[in-house]
């Protein structure tokens, strides 16, 4: 697999790399979310619910 050109940003001067093309960015994206599909649909833990009240009062 070929190393991607890196080019200069002329604003930071630091090397950055070549944007991704659209397609890897979606099957990147797909499988992101396979991924987290599962934690993002888990309960949220009783500890964690009481600190979101806290943060929130309104919806407790």
């Amino acid at each position: 697999m070929a190393t991607p050109k890196l080019q200069m940003d002329r604003r930071a001067e630091t090397p950055t790399v070549a944007p991704l093309s659209p397609s890897v960015r979606r099957h990147l994206g797909r499988s992101l979310q396979a991924l987290y599909a599962e934690t993002l649909s888990a309960p949220v833990g009783a500890r964690l619910e009481a600190l979101l009240a806290r943060l929130d009062p309104r919806k407790s």
